[in-house]
């Protein structure tokens, strides 16, 4: 399971060239992400926010594990 936490940081700082995407293992839409800055900068404030809800799942469907 990957970490909410370092998905969330990667998002905020390197979300427009789609790390947090790669990361948990979203490798089509983290080419995406690299290849328009975030889907034009909105993919990544919606990613912000679903992370931030624990509505984000990674690659294989799961949740991301929290962080105590």
């Amino acid at each position: 399971m990957k970490s909410k936490l370092a998905a969330l940081l990667l998002c905020i700082f390197l979300g427009a060239i789609g790390v947090h995407r790669f990361y948990v293992g979203k490798i089509g839409t983290g080419i995406l992400w690299l290849l328009t800055g975030g889907v034009f900068g909105i993919g990544v404030i919606v990613d912000i926010i679903l992370i931030a809800t624990d509505n984000f799942l990674d690659g294989q469907g799961n949740p991301l594990q929290k962080d105590m």
